[in-house]
């Protein structure tokens, strides 16, 4: 029996496909420009690409938001480990997902899209055999998202500088 999906009214969420792409880069972009006008240059900087969101599709499951016809958040999910995580930190999993790349339109965000995202994240992939969430967050107080993810009941499992950049994991336990 698939997980119950959280539902936010106005909004529907759904596997992305090619034709989102370049909804998806405006997204990403918005939200990238958003935190650097909000809090300076970092990670966070960095610009979306149609090839980086194609190259998402093929590698993982892509979850868009939509209010309307207008995709106004995005995730991805996926069983390849990114290059930041390293999963000495977490509790052990057999088969562990990666969320990343979230991002909400600066316009709609704190109305529960980002949550609804997250929370049906978890429900598919409780439904495709998963057991647990794992991602990294920036270690920013304000830029960061560590306590949205909180929020979303994730719990905190360490925190590393990769390369240069301070992150912090977190993992929602989702299967049995």
């Amino acid at each position: 029996m698939p997980a119950p999906r959280v539902r936010k009214p106005g909004i529907r969420i759904g596997l992305a496909t090619g034709a989102d792409i370049a909804g998806i880069v405006q997204v990403r972009v918005r939200a990238a420009e958003d935190l650097t006008q909000r809090f300076g240059g970092g990670p966070w900087s960095g610009h979306a690409s149609e090839r980086g969101v194609a190259l998402d599709l093929r590698q993982g499951k892509v979850l868009v938001a939509r209010r309307g016809a207008r995709i106004v958040g995005t995730l991805k999910i996926g069983t390849r480990k990114p290059w930041a995580i390293d999963p000495s930190y977490f509790t052990p999993a057999r088969r562990p997902w990666y969320l990343t790349n979230m991002a909400v339109d600066p316009g709609v965000q704190r109305l529960g899209i980002g949550t609804t995202l997250v929370l049906d994240a978890a429900a598919r992939v409780r439904e495709w055999g998963g057991d647990a969430v794992w991602l990294d967050a920036y270690d920013d107080p304000n830029a960061g998202a560590g306590r949205f993810y909180e929020k979303c009941g994730f719990t905190e499992v360490g925190r590393r500088t990769y390369r240069v950049t301070p992150l912090v994991y977190y993992e929602l336990r989702v299967g049995s």
